[in-house]
């Protein structure tokens, strides 16, 4: 079962944004309780004790490929696992959630734009349109129905956190392909590990001279979900994903990020469905079809032509 899950790229890709939609709210709703680097530090620390009894033979087996390669799987492993989520928590004390949803939407473009430099990729027209597309249901969503609502967010340090860290989260995505030839576990596995090695410094500066971090239900029912969900079994699903279908065609499903995580608030937080949800859900599902589509034959085409 599992094992024919991960022969379905867009299946994965779905709740990949499901998964990491929970974690900006529930990183919004502990700030103040969780420090940004404790919550990222433990995340990713509990997400590899759980995965190394499962990968301990992978990462075994590809030990060479792995010292071989180091300068890119720490260019992974810091861009996409050390950096990029702790900026964004440390990003949920200083913003609002709808600002760091909004920044998610910019995914697509920035991944396009990684994997032109890094890969020499071009977006085609469908693809374009479909983003495009997805784009709008996302500012739909976000903005109520009201466009001119974007006039008023007020943009600040968390802001720029959130763009920095989507940048970061973009450049590994396009990286990806480049991965070394090894097991998915094994590098998941290094990936996380290797990751919180590098973030260690900060977590120890933090604990020394920040806040202090309280323990209770909920924080250990944080910890729980952004080790399981939103890290072991979400970048288990992105890798493979981004593996089977490639950067820009999985790049569209950020933009159900927005999606999933105004339906929890309705779901989670009691706020009411508008007109504008159904809108906006509408718009967004177009656009990744669009986009998954016309992927599709631009790869067929490209195929026939080798």
């Amino acid at each position: 079962m599992f094992r024919r899950l991960l022969d379905a790229p867009y299946l994965l890709l779905t709740l990949v944004p499901l998964f990491w939609s929970g974690n900006i709210v529930l990183g919004r709703h502990v700030a103040g309780q969780v420090p940004p680097v404790a919550l990222a530090w433990v995340r990713w620390v509990l997400a590899f004790l759980i995965l190394l009894p499962f990968t301990w033979r992978y990462l075994r087996a590809d030990w060479p490929v792995i010292r071989a390669n180091m300068g890119v799987l720490t260019l992974l492993s810091l861009s996409g696992i050390t950096l990029y989520n702790t900026l964004y928590y440390w990003a949920l004390q200083y913003s609002p959630a709808l600002n760091g949803l909004l920044m998610t939407s910019t995914g697509p473009l920035l991944i396009a734009g990684w994997a032109f430099v890094l890969l020499g990729e071009r977006l085609s027209l469908g693809q374009a349109i479909g983003i495009g597309l997805s784009l709008v249901g996302v500012l739909v969503i976000l903005c109520r129905g009201d466009l001119g609502v974007l006039t008023a967010i007020d943009f600040n340090i968390g802001d720029v956190l959130f763009l920095t860290a989507m940048v970061l989260y973009a450049f590994y995505s396009a990286l990806l392909v480049k991965r070394p030839a090894m097991s998915r576990y094994g590098f998941l596995a290094f990936s996380l590990g290797w990751g919180a090695a590098m973030l260690t410094p900060a977590f120890i500066w933090e604990r020394i001279s920040g806040p202090p971090l309280h323990f209770d239900l909920l924080t250990l029912a944080s910890f729980a979900y952004v080790a399981v969900f939103a890290s072991v079994l979400a970048y288990l699903f992105f890798n493979r994903g981004v593996e089977l279908v490639g950067p820009n065609r999985a790049a569209p499903f950020f933009h159900l990020m927005p999606v999933f995580g105004s339906a929890l608030a309705i779901l989670f937080l009691g706020e009411t469905p508008h007109l504008y949800h159904a809108a906006g859900y509408a718009l967004v599902l177009c656009g990744v079809v669009t986009a998954t589509l016309f992927g599709r034959r631009a790869a067929l085409s490209r195929a026939r032509s080798s």
